[in-house]
């Protein structure tokens, strides 16, 4: 399959204005803006015919073109990454069997997260949009009991049918376990920002309206699970690696520490 990765970048963002030009500090003493490096992921992805940053924002545009990376550009009017990777496939003349939709805050994504996704769309006809899963550890899952006690928005959860479509998505830790019994393996998993979509189940997405779940829970893979859609939740393995997104600026020690670990 044709595959085109597209990496979403706004400026105003809640949370973190400014997000996708926040300098991370390099293991060597260097820094790199956040963009750049989830470009940098995505270079490392075989298997892709091209990578574009997709932006409605001058100042991340002119950045991207100063290292050499592609842009599209796009309305302000979109409400989130998937509505923007679906405008970007006119505005950008795009063709492709599959679009991957990198968000530009999932810097630590090892390659393989992706093209495990390429490879289940391949394998699953029944599947409209893909999703990684990564089961929890010990470290990951106290990370989000830590965020959730002090009342950050930190990562997100899936929980998934026998056949590995999602059942749901939320900013809450799902399942809920008793502290005093938790089980190994632990049966939580974080759901990867990344989505593999078909483009015609992308292009559709913009003609449904925001449902109150999507709303409520602000997460726009929601919006698929509303309106009858099949995501397939794929499992990956970290093999070691430490994953965690910049969702707030208390995140990047973890981050730093994370590239730290990977030198």
């Amino acid at each position: 399959m044709k595959t085109v990765i597209l990496i979403p970048a706004r400026y105003a963002s809640t949370r973190y204005p400014g997000k996708p030009l926040a300098e991370i500090e390099l293991p060597d003493g260097t820094r790199r803006s956040l963009i750049r490096l989830s470009w940098d992921a995505a270079q490392a992805v075989e298997g892709v015919s091209d990578v574009h940053v997709v932006t409605d924002d001058e100042r991340i545009a002119e950045h991207v073109r100063g290292f050499g990376g592609d842009v599209i550009m796009t309305s302000e009017t979109a409400r989130n990454g998937t509505e923007r990777c679906a405008e970007a496939l006119t505005a950008g003349g795009i063709e492709a069997d599959l679009i991957v939709n990198l968000q530009g805050d999932a810097l630590l994504t090892p390659p393989w997260f992706i093209e495990d996704l390429m490879a289940a769309m391949e394998r699953d006809a029944e599947a409209q949009v893909a999703t990684p899963v990564l089961r929890c550890d010990r470290t990951s899952y106290d990370h989000f009991r830590e965020d959730r006690a002090a009342g950050r928005v930190g990562g997100t959860t899936a929980v998934m049918d026998a056949k590995g479509h999602a059942l749901y998505f939320s900013k809450e830790v799902i399942p809920y376990i008793d502290p005093g019994k938790l089980p190994d393996p632990i049966p939580v998993f974080h759901h990867v920002g990344v989505y593999a979509y078909r483009p015609g189940t992308l292009a559709a997405y913009t003609g449904w309206a925001p449902g109150t779940l999507e709303t409520l829970e602000g997460l726009e893979q929601l919006r698929f699970l509303e309106n009858g859609t099949a995501v397939a939740c794929v499992e990956v393995e970290g093999r070691g690696r430490v994953f965690w997104e910049l969702n707030n600026p208390e995140d990047r020690p973890r981050i730093e520490a994370a590239l730290r670990e990977l030198s």
